[in-house]
């Protein structure tokens, strides 16, 4: 057991070090030697854990994904009782790495995403990870929808629509965060306003009769 719990560290150790390369010179600039400098370890402790360069890079996106789930999942079971469009808020906030403290994590992310255009191997996970966060969006706005107020209690017109819609454009001002094209102020502004605007769609929706 205590070879297993060091194999596991070690691997995030080494997908930590992925993702410092990542960012500096694009995940098809990382090197398995250069990995392991940057890591601290022999080339063979790395050979050792991944077989090959791409799996290490696929091991690698999973981290990161798995590092921003985390943190929305804390973020959500912090407050158990808000509200689904908080919790929806919330959730949003975290995936977009519009904080300065995630500036790092996002240009991982999104060079990973470059690389997926060309790499079939780099575009599963990244798809996966995805369509989760696409089913928590759907899941929350038909929470919404459905535990408020009696006016309120109402299906979306198309929950998958309006979560595929949240999430491309949370992903669309990460890039125009580190672009410098928005601020991060300006691009939480776009988004708290698209957020209290799906919200007034769904209420907009009420059955006739519903008072």
């Amino acid at each position: 057991m205590p070879k297993q719990v060091d194999y596991e560290s070690r691997r995030r150790r080494i997908a930590e070090a992925v993702c410092l390369l990542a960012d500096e010179h694009g995940p098809e600039g990382v090197s398995m030697r250069d990995v392991a400098a940057r890591a601290q370890v022999s080339l063979g402790a790395v050979q050792r854990c991944f077989r090959n360069k791409e799996e290490m890079l696929l091991f690698a996106v999973d981290h990161v994904g798995e590092r921003i789930t985390q943190r929305v999942r804390a973020r959500l079971a912090a407050s158990p009782t808000q509200s689904a469009a908080t919790a929806l808020g919330h959730a949003t906030d975290e995936i977009a790495l519009l904080r300065e403290e995630h500036r790092a994590e996002a240009r991982i992310w999104l060079a990973f995403v470059a690389q997926a255009a060309v790499n079939e191997l780099l575009a599963r996970p990244l798809r996966n990870s995805y369509e989760a966060l696409q089913n928590l969006f759907v899941r929350l706005i038909t929470e919404g929808a459905e535990n408020g107020p009696a006016y309120e209690r109402t299906a979306p017109p198309d929950p998958q629509v309006e979560a595929r819609t949240l999430l491309a454009l949370a992903d669309g001002l990460t890039s125009h965060v580190l672009m410098g094209h928005l601020t991060t102020g300006e691009a939480e502004e776009v988004l708290h306003a698209h957020l209290v605007g799906l919200w007034e769609r769904l209420r907009a929706t009420q059955p006739r009769g519903v008072v």
